[in-house]
């Protein structure tokens, strides 16, 4: 049995997977990573442990503590220049956030072919991947602040915004709805101008908090998968097995 979590920028994500199957999964708030020895605890029958963590050297180091039960058994993911049928094409292999990396070899290999995965979480990224022999290259992406962040950045650098809550709305007549639509129409244009560059038909694969409220504004294939950073992490441990 495998233990594959994923760190990100405000929460802790898990999951067991035994063989092809999911056997449990959960998520934690940061603040809660001591709550990873009770998941320990109960599953001491795990053969290894993939770990990715963008949130930090102290939070990782809280995680291998949590896990201490599994010594020895914990790996930390990184990017690389190539994984499981993806190839990196990143000037630096080493600065590509592994959570990224790894939800595009997720996505890969749910899609088999040209596809622009977009994580719309605290910040939003767009990567596109495009069929190369018998696998795929990952060439290149965007990062740009995510909706919640778009919203906050105006309420503290405007005097007079407020933190909107309002709705989409295609013409805006209020404040809130104005900033909220203004949001929501910055990240649809950025994901339709990078999905340009590949196939009408290539998938946008869509996940990340504010993917229900990005997603009916794309004019664009779509297929809605959450987890994919487990999803990847799940495919390089399948990978590696002995």
């Amino acid at each position: 049995m495998i233990f594959l979590l994923d760190a990100g920028n405000t929460r802790i994500k898990w999951a067991l997977r035994d063989g092809d199957q999911w056997r449990d999964r959960g998520a934690l708030a940061l603040a809660e990573v001591g709550e990873l020895r009770h998941v320990a605890a109960q599953w001491p029958g795990v053969t290894r442990a993939l770990l990715a963590n963008v949130a930090g050297s102290a939070l990782g180091a809280a995680i291998t503590e949590a896990l201490s039960l599994w010594q020895g058994r914990c790996h930390w993911f990184q990017s690389a220049p190539a994984c499981a049928g993806l190839r990196n094409d990143y000037e630096d292999y080493r600065t590509l956030g592994c959570d990224r990396w790894a939800a595009m070899i997720g996505a890969w290999h749910r899609v088999g072919g040209a596809c622009l995965v977009v994580n719309a979480g605290t910040a939003m990224t767009g990567d596109l991947i495009f069929p190369e022999g018998a696998g795929a290259v990952f060439r290149g992406g965007i990062i740009l602040p995510g909706y919640d962040l778009m919203r906050q950045s105006l309420y503290r650098n405007a005097a007079q915004l407020p933190l909107a809550e309002g709705h989409w709305q295609a013409q805006p007549r209020n404040t809130h709805d104005a900033i909220v639509s203004g949001c929501l129409q910055a990240m649809a244009g950025a994901v339709e101008r990078l999905h340009r560059q590949l196939p009408p038909e290539a998938p946008c694969v869509l996940s990340g908090g504010t993917a229900d409220l990005l997603a009916p504004l794309l004019e664009m294939p779509v297929l809605r998968l959450d987890n994919l950073v487990l999803e990847g992490l799940a495919r390089v441990a399948e990978q590696d097995a002995p």
